[in-house]
């Protein structure tokens, strides 16, 4: 039985646009393999609230997906050992 679930991930600009990219599409395909995507919005290059590791810019990207409830889990997991993540936060809807 597959569930609702909606991530926001924000990721560092430090490191240039094409790491971004490649986070945005290595967190698509993941999250395509595994569950079925409803929608994916970009947000973009915004100011963050409060400065996080001395950054004080993020590229958001909020995405809408069902899944079994497992693997939630499995994408904190990748998140958290994935270089240039700043935040991410991911609630079932």
């Amino acid at each position: 039985m597959a569930n609702s679930y909606e991530t926001m991930l924000v990721f560092s600009v430090a490191n240039g646009d094409e790491n971004v990219a490649a986070l945005v599409e290595k967190f698509k395909a993941l999250i395509e393999a595994n569950g079925t995507i409803e929608s994916v919005d970009e947000w973009g290059k915004r100011k963050l609230a409060y400065p996080i590791n001395y950054e004080t810019e993020g590229y958001y990207m909020l995405v809408n997906f069902s899944c079994e409830p497992e693997f939630p889990a499995e994408l904190d997991r990748i998140v958290k050992i994935t270089e240039g993540v700043i935040r991410s936060l991911t609630v079932k809807k």
